[in-house]
């Protein structure tokens, strides 16, 4: 199996797009990025620009090399409805009937009749789908953060190819509940791709409850899997991640990367940087 991590907040863009190649298929998770359209009361920079759309040229040219992608959920750094790359693809994304958000739903339904003609959707929560020798299964519906939010619900996406096991945990942010975490240990993946809890809205949208669950619950996560582990996204908006977030650190040690580190690369966190950046 090869795994390429293509974009994230750690290389430039709000993203957790990645790439996963078997014997059997090559499967693109969550074909997009996007930028934060305002932090510190800034808009992006320049730079921030640029690099977003160089991702999203790389994230096309390499979707249409691929004959799966899957759509863990309907904001637009994890799916994009202006893209031309869905066709003569299987696109496997999130149900737009159940356990889903007004907004979402909207968004969804619109992204169906976009790209229904072109490709074959098949609604995926809670599903295990065959290619070959690679199974690829999608979680039920899971919170996107913590329980009751707003935000809605994503489904995570974990590819065996018989070999090597990969978890695609999309925006579970942590995993702050329980019933995420459970679903994580009890898939056994020997690399996890987590998305980690939004720190730097500490106190505004984001609890000092819920930064204690999300430590406390990867930190089991790595103790009883032991596995390596690309911790990226939400929390690399906050230029203090690893003190704010330390103890996943200090259990997992070099198991724990960003998408950057992963790639043998220094982490590019435009966003946090962003005051700098306009020379604010």
């Amino acid at each position: 199996m090869k795994v390429l991590p293509l974009a994230s907040d750690s290389l430039g863009v709000r993203s957790m797009a990645t790439y996963v190649e078997t014997r059997d298929c090559k499967i693109l998770i969550d074909p997009s990025a996007a930028l934060g359209q305002k932090r510190y009361g800034l808009p992006p920079s320049e730079l921030e620009l640029k690099i977003l759309e160089e991702t999203k040229q790389k994230i096309a040219d390499i979707a249409e090399k691929c004959n799966v992608l899957t759509i863990s959920h309907y904001h637009f750094d994890h799916y994009d409805p202006s893209a031309s790359f869905y066709s003569d693809k299987i696109v496997f994304a999130k149900d737009t009937a159940n356990n889903i958000n007004k907004s979402q739903y909207e968004r969804g339904t619109e992204f169906s009749k976009i790209i229904n003609d072109s490709c074959k959707i098949i609604y995926c929560d809670n599903s295990k789908h065959i290619i070959g020798d690679t199974e690829i299964i999608f979680s039920p519906a899971f919170f996107h953060g913590p329980e009751n939010i707003r935000l809605g619900y994503v489904i995570m996406t974990t590819i065996d190819d018989g070999e090597k096991r990969v978890l695609h945990s999309s925006d579970v942010q942590g995993p702050i509940t329980k019933e995420a975490k459970d679903y994580i240990i009890d898939q056994k993946p020997d690399l996890l791709i987590l998305d980690g809890p939004p720190t730097y809205l500490l106190g505004y949208r984001f609890s000092k409850k819920n930064l204690e669950q999300a430590e406390n619950n990867l930190v089991d996560i790595i103790k009883r899997l032991d596995c390596d582990v690309i911790l990226d996204h939400h929390l690399i908006r906050d230029l203090k991640y690893k003190t704010v977030f330390s103890l996943p650190y200090q259990t997992g040690g070099k198991k724990v990367k960003t998408y950057a580190e992963y790639l043998g690369m220094k982490n590019n966190t435009l966003e946090a940087n962003r005051k700098e950046l306009r020379g604010k």
